[in-house]
């Protein structure tokens, strides 16, 4: 598509998705100046027109634009109204005032929200209209008995992107997508950090004061079958969970773990913790994920959990 519209003659395009190897903050605010604090006088290089896949689906004010077009449809509806969410949004007396100040020929433009989408082929409604009836029956399902994982038919399909729906519809960002902009930041303000963090040790760990849980965190790699039918840990996906020392329970809910661990380099690291207090906590929690992940991806005996990092949350 890139390539088609510079054919066309199109300037001002760019192009964005989960490899690009960008500060995805400084993209939004070169296509939305004007709702991310900005202006037109303050961008180099401004987008005009921004290809995306859905990295940009979730969370955020791109209403300087009014013009949405759908190349792709997926599967689940509030999805798409996530992409139109960042348009079709509430505006701001002050930055339409500013932005029309600064831009006057485009005043006509700002009364309506356009919008496209690219129909999938018609051999394909078939096929659509089963997956939505069976999407339907499966939810229902869940309501009254649970689903592992809290999942529907496909990892996307799952709880989080509805719970996350009215925050998104509405300007604020998502929980994942305040975690990815965190992480990009950390990035852009340590750009050694990403080349150097394969040469770090295994089973780092540390341990922080200021939390408002007493407990530890824990950071594992699980294993998963991979393209061979093979079991690799390798190839796994990593997970943070934290054990409450006060209410002896595990959670798993990533954003407010992050939101428990995060600190500054000044911050000075203690340990208080014993190594047999460590072991029996990490023996329960090593119980805990053979009862549900390693269950429910059905992984045989001896294909195991491998702890990389932990921290001691004091």
């Amino acid at each position: 598509m890139y390539k088609e519209l510079q054919k066309e003659g199109l300037e001002g395009l760019y192009e964005l998705d989960g490899q690009s190897k960008v500060d995805r903050r400084d993209v939004i605010v070169r296509f939305s100046p004007y709702y991310n604090d900005s202006s037109s006088s303050e961008i180099k290089d401004e987008i005009n027109i921004l290809i995306s896949t859905d990295v940009l689906a979730e969370g955020l004010n791109l209403q300087d634009a009014t013009c949405l077009i759908n190349y792709e449809l997926h599967w689940n509806p509030v999805r798409l109204m996530q992409r139109v969410g960042r348009v079709d949004r509430r505006r701001n007396q002050d930055i339409e005032l500013k932005l029309l100040s600064d831009h006057p020929d485009i005043i006509d433009d700002r009364d309506d929200i356009h919008f496209w989408n690219f129909l999938p082929p018609d051999e394909l409604e078939k096929l659509l209209l089963l997956y939505s009836t069976v999407s339907k029956k499966t939810l229902r399902i869940s309501r009254a008995f649970g689903i592992e994982g809290k999942q529907l038919l496909t990892p996307s399909d799952d709880y989080d992107t509805l719970k996350d729906f009215n925050s998104a519809y509405e300007g604020t960002e998502t929980k994942e997508e305040e975690m990815v902009l965190a992480y990009e930041s950390l990035i852009k303000d340590n750009p050694e950090y990403e080349s150097n963090i394969n040469s770090l040790p295994v089973r780092m760990y540390s341990g922080k004061k200021k939390s408002d849980i007493k407990g530890i965190f824990f950071c594992y790699k699980l294993p998963i079958k991979n393209q061979d039918g093979e079991w690799s840990i390798d190839e796994g996906i990593c997970k943070w969970y934290v054990y409450n020392s006060d209410q002896k329970s595990i959670t798993e809910f990533a954003f407010g773990i992050w939101k428990e661990i995060c600190c500054d380099k000044s911050e000075n690291r203690i340990l208080t913790v014993t190594a047999e207090g460590f072991s029996e906590i990490r023996k329960l929690l090593e119980n805990y994920i053979k009862r549900t992940y390693l269950k429910s991806v059905q992984a045989p005996i001896g294909v195991k959990q491998k702890l990389t990092t932990w921290m001691e949350l004091y």
